[in-house]
């Protein structure tokens, strides 16, 4: 007899909603202010094994979880369209494994391009899922793009810079 798959892996597979009724589709086509000024969706597109402080309602990414994820393309597809659409709405664009500023993208006043911030926590967040869900090379070049950007203009801590550089470790 097969276990139930957990809540995580329902929804990441569009079977059921998250906490708020929201199913992954509802919340790839919410607006950038949307994502800016709501704090308990990153969780569920971007899990990792720590409870978040802003949604405690969010599964926690579990070593089987981290399992389904290593054995199943389509969520591993999926999380990859939830990385496009927070790309976007960072301002930058992937091809593969190539991620790159999008022209619209505003160096001085662009949301995340700023110190500190829950950008930046995110954008740890989602660096550490990605590793953790069994895409190190995508977790990598989203690394590597985030720091290149975010320094290349002095805008971002070295902090943020260090939590990102420390965030695909195991």
């Amino acid at each position: 007899m097969q276990a139930t798959p957990s809540p995580l892996i329902r929804f990441y597979k569009g079977e059921s909603t998250d906490h708020n009724g929201r199913a992954i589709g509802d919340i790839w086509s919410l607006s950038h202010f949307w994502l800016e000024h709501s704090h308990d969706y990153i969780q569920w597109l971007f899990p990792i094994p720590e409870a978040g402080r802003f949604n405690g309602f969010a599964p926690l990414l579990d070593e089987e979880a981290r399992e389904v994820f290593a054995n199943d393309k389509s969520l591993k597809t999926n999380q990859q369209h939830s990385l496009d659409v927070m790309l976007t709405f960072f301002g930058l664009s992937r091809e593969k494994l190539c991620i790159e500023a999008l022209p619209e993208l505003n160096m001085r006043e662009h949301i995340w391009l700023k110190r500190g911030g829950h950008n930046h926590l995110r954008i740890s967040r989602i660096i550490r899922s990605l590793h953790l869900c069994h895409q190190p090379e995508l977790a990598a070049a989203f690394q590597r793009a985030m720091i290149e950007i975010g320094t290349s203009h002095g805008v971002v801590s070295e902090q943020s810079v260090a939590y990102w550089r420390a965030a695909n470790q195991p």
